[in-house]
């Protein structure tokens, strides 16, 4: 019985997923203790996707994009993957628009956040939950 319950549980992939304190640590990392204030942006997800292999993201920021007043770098955190940074992306006043769209891979169901640095050192955030029906970070 012991034997049988081993190759049972062998043959079940796990699911590796960071835990609450990886994500602090990842906004502490990347931020340091500023606070970061909801609103200017804006995360679309679909709200079911039926594969967490290649779900599509997209980003924007509201900022006027001028060098008085811009986006200098994007983060895309995940609760649930097992590294909470997914990516960063950087921008200067002549990007013209704070926006991006990509595709990321998710383990399950969960909020993915975007927080926004702005040049005066602001931080701005926003997010979006997804149902994952099967899920892609998973360890076999």
């Amino acid at each position: 019985a012991a034997s049988g319950g081993a190759v049972l549980i062998s043959s079940v992939p796990l699911i590796a997923h960071a835990d609450e304190e990886d994500l602090l640590r990842a906004r502490r990392d990347l931020f340091g203790d500023r606070p970061i204030q909801e609103g200017r942006v804006t995360v679309t997800l679909p709200p079911i996707a039926e594969n967490g292999h290649s779900v599509p993201l997209s980003v924007s920021v509201n900022s006027p994009m001028t060098p008085d007043d811009y986006v200098k770098r994007v983060a895309i955190l995940s609760p649930r993957n097992p590294l909470p940074n997914v990516a960063q992306y950087h921008f200067t006043p002549r990007s013209g628009k704070a926006e991006v769209s990509t595709r990321i891979r998710m383990s399950g169901t969960q909020a993915i956040q975007a927080v926004a640095e702005m040049n005066d050192g602001s931080l701005w955030s926003g997010s979006m939950e997804t149902v994952v029906t099967l899920a892609a970070c998973v360890v076999l």
